[in-house]
């Protein structure tokens, strides 16, 4: 099991972005000190107090001139022409990739909500598909063809060479997005890295997990240059060595006002019951009985590092191969998120991690391996 986080950019009511952008930073070089293994950032746009990331490409250029050997990934990168032309991803994550030296993975999607993809003029959720696929077969092509060119149906190229050619060989490690059980599904059959996003618990997302582990068994065709079975998981984690402190402090920082607005923007994803339909919604704060219960079923991991290892095990048991976790989606103070990072990453982290060499790094050089055999 792998550790990575994720740099989402929350801006709570009464915040600035400035600070939050700096507090992200700081996270990252925290868990890259402590043996967090990847630092994800999202792409989002217009999404207000939400996710003010709209260029994770120039925050994650920053993270790895900050970091040693943590991975940057997108998580996701919006692949859809009209968001971004497929040759500008290809370019941008090639210089990434030569810049951080092979750290960087490329996460693919098509969007979250309707705010996002009808501010570029898309005309529908569904339109957003064929275009995320058609730009996901071209992107490789990219890196390989000398010269490339290409007649589809939401973006052309006349005939160029798009530079420059990635520092990873043959490629960076590809992922895309799931959440609905046809796309887990999707993901193996394309030999893509899975990243789950869910607000359930361990049982809610089990058969997808399977789901997924047995269509990427069966790929002998990637869309990459290598097969990146890989599925992650986001959740969120608060870790102190005193259970009813994390969990005082967790509940303090308000973390339901950052689902409220999760609620408000993706309406791709379907609501709870008990949530109206549309429109604003608001959510309890937890209490810390909340979050004991929460932790024992299998979601959020907030207490004693036993508390975190205990639901670690069980992600660990159904095939899960990297947990992700959001430390600033929350109003938490900075100095109580780093103690929580150190307290992991030293009473939890090596419980489950002791590959020095990443997974994806793992799965490329023995894709390499097999095929110079």
């Amino acid at each position: 099991m792998e550790f990575g986080i994720f740099s989402q950019m929350h801006v709570p009511v009464g915040d600035d972005e400035h600070s939050r952008f700096m507090r992200e930073l700081e996270v990252a070089e925290a868990v890259d000190a402590v043996g967090f293994k990847y630092a994800w950032a999202p792409e989002h746009h217009f999404l207000e107090h939400y996710s003010h990331q709209p260029a994770p490409e120039v925050f994650l250029s920053y993270v790895a001139a900050r970091t040693k050997q943590i991975h940057v990934g997108h998580a996701i990168n919006n692949i859809t022409a009209p968001v971004n032309h497929p040759a500008r991803v290809a370019e941008r994550i090639a210089t990434l990739d030569h810049l951080s030296e092979g750290r960087v993975e490329f996460g693919t999607g098509r969007g979250s909500s309707s705010n996002e993809w009808g501010g570029f003029a898309i005309p529908s959720l569904a339109e957003t598909k064929p275009m995320w696929r058609e730009s996901l077969e071209e992107i490789p092509r990219m890196w390989k063809d000398e010269p490339y060119s290409f007649e589809g149906k939401y973006f052309r190229m006349p005939e160029r060479n798009v530079l420059p050619k990635p520092f990873s060989k043959p490629n960076p490690p590809i992922w895309v997005a799931c959440s609905s059980p046809q796309t887990f599904v999707q993901a193996g059959e394309l030999g893509l890295g899975a990243l789950c996003f869910t607000l359930g618990e361990v049982d809610t997302i089990t058969e997808s997990v399977k789901a997924y582990k047995d269509a990427v068994a069966k790929c002998t065709n990637p869309i990459g240059g290598f097969v990146n079975d890989n599925i992650a998981v986001t959740s969120n984690m608060f870790c102190l060595d005193d259970g009813d402190e994390a969990r005082e402090i967790y509940c303090d920082g308000r973390p339901s006002a950052y689902l409220e607005f999760f609620f408000q923007y993706l309406d791709s994803f379907p609501r709870p019951e008990g949530l109206p339909k549309e429109g604003r919604v608001e959510i309890p704060q937890p209490t810390p009985a909340d979050m004991i219960a929460v932790t024992e079923g299998g979601g959020y991991q907030v207490g004693t590092p036993d508390d975190v290892a205990a639901v670690i095990k069980r992600y660990e048991a159904i095939g899960v191969d990297q947990l992700i976790y959001a430390p600033l989606c929350h109003s938490v103070g900075q100095k109580d998120v780093l103690r929580s990072i150190e307290c992991f990453g030293k009473q939890v982290l090596p419980r489950f991690d002791t590959d020095p060499m990443h997974r994806t790094t793992r799965l490329r050089e023995q894709a390499g391996a097999k095929a110079a055999a």
